[in-house]
């Protein structure tokens, strides 16, 4: 059983959809909030598997509920919905810790689909036991199992799921193109849609600071065909 915070200021909408992910789908425990301040108080009493918000919401909107929860909790998975999302709105959707988006409208099966997917992803990694490092230039090492960014002198970061998943291809064809149609497809489920394209900048970005302080290894875009992990001899 899915528990499912939706966050949603469109009552006949929240209920189309609590009905449809409840009664037509199954599997699915639907808690509902009205505006992101009732969207914290419902996910500190609850611990949702699953967090789905409106944006623009009245009291407290979709932003500001993401920035408070991932104070506490990096890992929750939480989409977005809008209707109408600028650039410069879905990178900072992206920056505050959503991990997709949904585009109003949509049906509860099209919703599910995402959140299968999305859970699919993240629990990945941690229902594998073995533990492979992966050493990155001079200073780091990644382990790809457990989705952890290491430095030598000893300090440790958890990535998130989507930031590991992208680390783990990259490592995988070190020193090689990974086409970003492939990533795409691999990661997001689709090869043109704009949010998912939108979201692999964010994360590219989040990892090359993780990679600054080496000069001996960079994170090279490779104009109009995709990424590459280049260690420098």
């Amino acid at each position: 059983m899915i528990k499912l915070l939706l966050v949603e200021d469109d009552a006949n909408l929240c209920y189309i959809i609590q009905g449809g992910l409840e009664d037509m789908i199954g599997g699915y425990k639907v808690l509902t909030a009205s505006n992101g301040e009732e969207g914290l108080d419902v996910w500190k009493a609850q611990q949702p598997d699953v967090i789905v918000a409106d944006i623009e919401m009245p009291v407290m909107d979709g932003y500001e509920m993401v920035r408070r929860i991932r104070e506490q909790d990096e890992h929750v998975p939480i989409l977005f919905t809008s209707g109408r999302v600028s650039p410069k709105d879905v990178v900072k959707g992206y920056e505050l810790g959503v991990n997709n988006y949904v585009k109003k409208p949509f049906l509860a099966e099209e919703l599910h689909a995402h959140i299968t997917a999305l859970l699919k992803l993240m629990r990945g990694v941690s229902a594998q036991k073995e533990v492979r490092e992966v050493p990155i230039g001079k200073l780091f090492s990644f382990d790809t199992v457990r989705g952890v960014w290491k430095q030598k002198r000893g300090e440790e970061r958890m990535l998130t799921a989507r930031e590991a998943d992208l680390l783990r291809m990259l490592c995988e064809h070190k020193g090689q193109i990974v086409r970003r149609e492939v990533i795409l497809s691999r990661l997001w489920n689709t090869e043109e849609d704009y949010f998912a394209s939108r979201s692999l900048d964010v994360f590219v970005s989040r990892l090359r600071k993780l990679l600054a302080a080496d000069d001996t290894v960079e994170l090279k875009t490779v104009k109009g065909v995709g990424l590459m992990l280049e260690e420098k001899v």
